[in-house]
Parts: C-alpha cells; structure tokens; sequence
C-alpha cells in the first residue's frame, strides 16, 4: 500500500488535524514506513506459532494462614452491654413489637 500527500491530507481531514503544506511530505514518509512495518506481519505464519503466554505459564498458590491482630483491649472493655460473645444494643424504635 502506497502512501501520498492525498492519503495523509485524507488522514488527517478524518482525524479532524491541522497539518502544514510542509510537513505533508515527511508525513507520508512515516506513514508508509509505519504501513510497511506492519505489512511484514503478513509473513508470520499463524500456524505454527504458539500462543503468547504473559508471565509464568502456572503460579504456585500460597497457604492461606489467618494471622488475626490482637485487640489492645477486648470488646466487652469497651461495649456499652457485652453479653455471652455478642454486643447488646438497643432496639431502633421502628422496629420494636408491640
């Protein structure tokens, strides 16, 4: 695919970019180039190549070990009512039966 001063006009009227009248020319140089860069990719048989696989192909899993902080001071220290494990709170007043 060949690339002109049309094509790359074309471009950027399509792109919505202002180009100067001199730098059209140097801008179908880059672009061809780019084009014919990607052009080799056609020459890559596709199958005989294997799948690119990013990172380690398996990862080892670790333990799961809970290690849990201890509270400087237990809840019950600090609770208003702490009763058999469990906070004792009030009812909310639309939810008490009556």
């Amino acid at each position: 695919m060949s690339i002109d001063e049309a094509t790359v006009r074309h471009i950027a009227a399509l792109a919505e970019l202002a180009i100067a009248d001199d730098d059209v020319a140097l801008l179908a140089t880059q672009l061809a180039g780019i084009v014919t860069f990607v052009e080799q990719l056609d020459a890559v048989p596709l199958d005989a190549t294997e799948p690119v696989v990013v990172g380690p192909a398996a990862t080892p899993l670790r333990e799961d070990v809970v290690n849990p902080i201890p509270l400087a001071r237990g809840p019950a220290a600090f609770a208003p009512a702490f009763d058999h494990g469990f906070f004792v709170v009030p009812r909310l007043g639309g939810l008490v039966q009556e």
